[in-house]
């Protein structure tokens, strides 16, 4: 895929739903993307499967994914406890909220758990078992092109979504400018997480820094990374970022200690929704509305910057 399609996909999307569409429409839409969501798992898990050198190192990479993405976790968490103690102070700005509770400002809602959370890795570990004993032989052209087919849904879908969700930045007007440090905090810390832990295991830091930087958005970004570099990096892309969305839960407790700021940056473009409701319940309403902006922001950047940080990196 050339490297201007996802831009195109994107304002296409955004501009078909700029106005907005009528919800049965939109569910159309969403439909097609969690297929194509789907679809591109089940690809990734079948190039998995169908790669002797990825099955004879599956245990050696997963280790590493998950190394990559706790260090991406806690350079993020230190990057956004710094911006709080200096440009970002969390407690005044909840404080700030809660006195405008009574506003008419409708807040957001927590979409909760998406089942596809547990249905992508599936995805992924049947793909995986059809590709090892069922379909070797597969033709690897048809799986670059049901990838790019897929790809193009994907990025078509988030444009849909920014048209959806353009609200989200009236809010950031509302809180002021310095809210924008908090995804400027969980991206830089992704990013040089994801360099510091690929040059200390050996791994491409192409691979690790894009892949920790995919914050969260483990279908796009395993799949970015599987079209350009190959499925042993699409590996990397996927189970970081699912990773991610995992250690985030178990470690709401211990991030609630550090800051108020933690837990939204753990949760980074999953507080855009499959993250929004646990950290939102740990760190309250008030500052659920931060996370809300800085996983919206974040979820909007990753497909911008995948391309980018490719010919940076």
């Amino acid at each position: 895929m050339n490297a201007y399609v996802p831009f195109i996909c994107l304002a296409a999307g955004a501009v078909i739903n700029w106005k907005g569409l009528p919800s049965r429409v939109l569910k159309m839409f969403d439909a097609a993307t969690n297929i194509a969501l789907i679809v591109l798992m089940l690809v990734i898990g079948l190039n998995i499967g169908t790669s002797d050198k990825v099955m004879g190192n599956l245990g050696m990479i997963g280790f590493n994914c998950l190394i990559i993405s706790l260090s991406a976790i806690a350079v993020s968490v230190l990057f956004a406890l710094i911006a709080e103690k200096t440009v970002m102070p969390l407690e005044e700005l909840r404080l700030k909220l809660a006195e405008e509770k009574g506003s008419n400002h409708e807040e957001p809602q927590a979409s909760g758990f998406s089942p596809l959370i547990v249905v992508m890795p599936l995805c992924i570990a049947v793909g995986i078992i059809l590709g090892y004993l069922a379909l070797s032989d597969i033709s690897a052209d048809l799986l670059d092109m049901v990838l790019t087919v897929s790809l193009i849904f994907l990025y078509t879908g988030v444009g849909v979504s920014i048209g959806s969700n353009k609200e989200v930045f009236a809010y950031i007007k509302k809180l002021g400018g310095r809210i924008i440090f908090m995804p400027l905090a969980v991206f830089f810390g992704c990013l040089a997480g994801g360099f510091i832990s690929g040059l200390l295991l050996g791994v491409p830091t192409e691979w690790s820094a894009l892949s920790a930087s995919g914050m969260s958005y483990y279908s796009l970004t395993g799949a970015f990374l599987t079209e350009n570099f190959g499925i042993e990096a699409g590996t990397y892309g996927f189970i970081v970022n699912v990773s991610r969305d995992v250690f985030t839960v178990v470690l709401l407790p211990l991030l609630s200690r550090i800051s108020k700021g933690s837990p939204i940056a753990s949760g980074a473009a999953g507080c855009m929704d499959t993250m929004l409701v646990p950290v939102t319940k740990t760190v309250g309403p008030e500052l659920g509305m931060v996370a809300l902006i800085s996983g919206t922001v974040l979820t909007f950047v990753v497909p911008i910057w995948l391309p980018v940080g490719m010919s940076l990196l």
